[in-house]
């Protein structure tokens, strides 16, 4: 299971008040600290619900579905 920021897959879904927010808080705090990290994706807060499949594909698990969602939050299951 994994927890992330409600994102859509494009740029026009996420210029809204809460998607800027977001991405705010992704240039101080996400992007940085995946920078810094070996991989480096840095995806940021408002990677999508593909993109974030791609990468989870790309790590060994086979099948990606949003298992819920919240006005603000969405959740990815893995298997």
């Amino acid at each position: 299971m994994m927890v992330e920021p409600m994102a859509g897959d494009a740029l026009d879904d996420n210029i809204n008040p809460v998607g800027r927010i977001y991405y705010s808080a992704s240039t101080m705090i996400c992007v940085p600290t995946s920078l810094a990290q070996e991989t480096g994706l840095a995806l940021g807060a408002q990677a999508g619900e593909k993109r974030l499949a791609e990468v989870i594909r790309s790590g060994g698990f086979n099948q990606v579905r949003r298992a819920a969602e919240t006005p603000l939050n969405m959740v990815l299951e893995a298997t």
